[in-house]
């Protein structure tokens, strides 16, 4: 592997588990400023002081959320975009480069692409050219990578995630981010057939912290990386000590109960 692009990995993943705790902050672009992302420096505060490994946000949104002090965190920068207003909202584009990353101190990049959708080769197309700039530049790449379309009646069904995962891995993503399955032995053969880490997304909020915390602990029994979640943290009424629980599971092994115990849920 290239040296530049593996000192970067270490900035996003543990170097020593070889896991990583993600929370996206890119949702103003597609739903606006929403609850726990309207100051951003307090909110990256929060999953810093409970040690996530790196944020995801916007290239004009960094500025905001930089605090100048304080431990240190790793910056992904998410090159694409739509909204929820467009007719089209699963149409995603590219809004950044990887040179645009690159000037703003980024630890990696990230694209969304949505399979099944009628705009699919197009973003298959930025996919591409993304993943070739990415790795002449040593930049780390994340794929958020969903199925939804006319064609898809079950975005989480096993056939159709292990599908997303292969999609990207196959088209250069360093990190491949995907819906977890449901339980421990379909998502084990969506791990198992890719050779880069496997992140799991969080979906809409849940209601239940112990459903989270099963979900992140089971993903990582199947052979998952760890998380890229962002409204389960950043809307969880306290964001610092659920980091902190998602630690105690992803980072040291240790049990649901213990991180629920933790956090007092």
């Amino acid at each position: 592997m290239h040296i530049g692009k593996a000192i970067r990995l270490e900035r996003i993943f543990n170097r020593n588990t070889g896991r990583t705790i993600v929370v996206p902050m890119d949702h103003g672009v597609t739903v606006g400023p929403i609850d726990g992302l309207v100051d951003m420096r307090e909110a990256v505060g929060k999953v810093v002081d409970g040690g996530a490994n790196a944020v995801i946000e916007h290239k004009g949104l960094v500025r905001c959320g930089h605090r100048a002090a304080g431990r240190d965190i790793g910056l992904i920068v998410h090159l694409s975009a739509s909204t929820a207003l467009s007719p089209f909202p699963n149409a995603k584009s590219l809004v950044a480069s990887v040179e645009d990353a690159m000037r703003l101190g980024a630890d990696a990049v990230s694209i969304h692409c949505n399979l099944g959708d009628e705009t699919e080769s197009a973003m298959l197309a930025d996919f591409g050219k993304v993943a070739s700039d990415a790795a002449n530049w040593g930049m780390p790449l994340l794929a958020m990578v969903y199925a939804r379309g006319p064609k898809v009646s079950d975005e989480y069904h096993p056939s159709v995630v292990a599908h997303c995962a292969r999609v990207g891995t196959e088209l250069g993503a360093d990190v491949v981010k995907v819906p977890y399955t449901g339980d421990i032995e379909s998502f084990s053969k969506v791990c198992d057939a890719c050779c880069v880490p496997i992140v799991i997304a969080g979906g809409p909020k849940l209601d239940s912290t112990r459903a989270f915390i099963q979900m992140v602990h089971d993903s990582l029994q199947a052979g998952g990386a760890g998380l890229s979640v962002g409204r389960n943290v950043f809307q969880h009424a306290d964001p610092t000590r659920l980091v902190e629980a998602l630690n105690m599971v992803v980072h040291r092994d240790e049990s649901v109960e213990a991180a629920l115990a933790y956090i007092n849920e």
